[in-house]
């Protein structure tokens, strides 16, 4: 029987922590290294995927691959309100490039609309809805004044 054994390391339990302190965000397997690096840690990136790919497996963070090409980014998974984090939906801004992640009913209303009238599954962690965020909006205003 060839099982995978799941254990603790220190390094699972310091990139959860970092992931709890800056929850609600999306960070590449690189922010975590600069990160850690960054605080004097001596970590290698090696370290840090097998890590990050231990804590997806657990469920413990979710794994987005938003553009071909582009790193991957992760997300960390609130246990005690799962149902919010099963369907997270993307706006990506065109001209920062910032990702922001959505939960919204309407959009699980629009996903089960694919399902039952046109039966297509939208992949919500591969939904993009590309725009301007309101940063660069209200940064555009105060470049016209």
């Amino acid at each position: 029987m060839n099982r995978k054994i799941s254990y603790r390391t220190k390094w699972q339990d310091e990139i959860l922590r970092y992931f709890r302190e800056i929850s609600n965000g999306h960070v590449t397997a690189s922010d975590v290294y600069e990160y850690f690096r960054g605080e004097g840690y001596t970590i290698g990136m090696t370290t840090v995927y097998r890590q990050l790919d231990n804590l997806v497996s657990l469920g413990k963070l979710n794994k987005y691959n938003i553009e071909t090409g582009c790193p991957a980014c992760y997300e960390y998974i609130e246990q005690d309100n799962n149902e919010n984090n099963t369907i997270c939906f993307h706006c990506k801004c065109e001209n920062c490039g910032k990702l922001i992640h959505i939960h919204c009913n309407e959009l699980k209303e629009i996903q089960k609309h694919f399902i039952d009238f046109h039966d297509f599954f939208l992949d919500s962690k591969r939904t993009v809805f590309y725009g301007v965020c309101s940063d660069c909006r209200q940064k555009e205003v105060t470049d016209i004044d």
